[in-house]
Formats: structure tokens, sequence, C-alpha cells
């Protein structure tokens, strides 16, 4: 994906964000219970904010997020749509090669924000309509990117600490392609693509499957064949936020 379709789906579920949380603000999160629709609302859109400023300024390095001012509960929505628009533009505009600081270790271009703002806002998206009581899936293609992205970036940042266990996870997308296999060794995993046999598969939309590993839903929810334990142990060690 370029900059184009990342900016047009962070404009699609942010909009749809916005659209759920009208309201809705004082319902919990489900997916979040820490959080009510209010404070998922205002995360989002700081964090928005945030890298729309890293971006347009080209840093180079980032001392922490700015101080912003929270708007009061009836001007929260409205403040989050500004945002967002203006987010879609700048990021859609830049070179996704231009060097930029990024929190990552391994890809510190504005191409990595593209993406990332386009996952964050799917996720919490949906998030947010599970608060209203209806949820969509995050659209297929962006899913399968999502994988992609939390097994590239996420998983080599995330806490080596913890012991994950050790077997082989087969993630198979039954909507079309996309097929991952997970070789977990204690605190270390490595990931393959394409067909493979694991100790444990787990079959369900690409959609399903990144809200499985993003936590969102329980593995009971899609097919999980074989040894469940596998990964019910690398679900709960994985530190990924």
């Amino acid at each position: 994906m370029g900059p184009s379709e990342y900016a047009a789906h962070l404009r699609s579920d942010g909009l749809r964000l916005a659209e759920v949380a009208e309201g809705n603000l004082e319902r919990t999160v489900r997916s979040c219970p820490e959080w009510d629709v209010a404070e998922l609302v205002w995360h989002t859109g700081a964090v928005h904010r945030f890298w729309t400023e890293v971006v347009r300024t080209n840093a180079q390095r980032v001392a922490g997020p700015p101080a912003l001012q929270r708007p009061s509960a009836d001007a929260l929505v409205a403040w989050f749509r500004d945002g967002l628009e203006e987010g879609a533009q700048v990021l859609e505009a830049a070179d996704p090669a231009a060097p930029i600081w990024t929190w990552t270790s391994t890809d510190d271009t504005a191409g990595w924000i593209q993406r990332r703002m386009a996952h964050e806002t799917a996720v919490h998206r949906w998030d947010a309509e599970v608060a209203s009581g209806r949820t969509t899936g995050v659209e297929r293609d962006l899913a399968v990117d999502g994988i992609d992205e939390l097994v590239d970036v996420f998983l080599p940042e995330a806490d080596t600490s913890r012991d994950l266990g050790r077997g082989t996870i087969h993630l198979h997308a039954t909507d079309g392609d996309g097929e991952w296999l997970l070789t977990v060794e204690g605190n270390h995993v490595q990931v393959a693509r394409g067909h493979a046999k694991g100790d444990v598969a787990v079959r369900a939309t690409a959609s399903d499957l990144l809200l499985v590993l993003w936590r969102r839903i329980d593995p009971d929810q899609v097919e999980v064949l074989g040894d469940s334990a596998v990964l019910d142990r690398f679900l709960a060690g994985v530190a990924i936020e």
C-alpha cells in the first residue's frame, strides 16, 4: 500500500470512529476496559496530532508528546475530526521514503508513520464500534498488511523478557491470500510466510486474525486446531500495545 491508500483508510475508519462516538462518549469500551469512548476519542486524536506534527516538521528527534489541551465533551468529536483530516492531508502528501523519527529500530521513514496511523485508526474504530454494539471487520487488504506490520514491527520491538513458551503457530486467512508461521522459542519469535503445519492452526478472516493478535477478540471466536495452549501462552505473554 502507498500513501493514498493508507490516507483513504485513515479517513474512512476515522470518520466511522467519530460517527459511532457521537452520543456514546460515556459508554465503556469493552475491548479497552479502562477507557470510555471519550477517552478512546481523546487518545486516538492525540496520536493523530502527534504523528502529524512529526511528519509536518520532518522531525529527526522527538523529546516526547506535546502537551495538548483536552476539549470539552461537547467539542471532543469535532476536535477529533479536524485533526483527522489535517493528519490525512499531511500524511498523504509526504514522501514515504523520507527519513524521519519513529520509535522503531528498523524503519525511520514517513512510510512507517503512514502505515501505523491507518492501522491505529482501524483497530480503534473497531473498539468504538464495540461500545456502540455493532462491529464491522477491518478491510481485508488492510488487515493482511496489519498482520504483516504486527509480526515485522511489533514482535521484534516487544518486551523479550517474558517466556512465550515453545511451539509453532500457523495463521491462515480464510478470505484470500495470507498465511504466516510463528515459531516461538522462549522469548524469541521467528516469522515465515506461506503454508506450513504448526502445532496450532488459527483459521479466520484476515480481520479476525488481526483482532485476535491484538487481543481484541478471544481465540474461541475463531477456528483453532491443534494445541491451543501454544497460542494461549503466546497471546498472554507477548507485550504489544
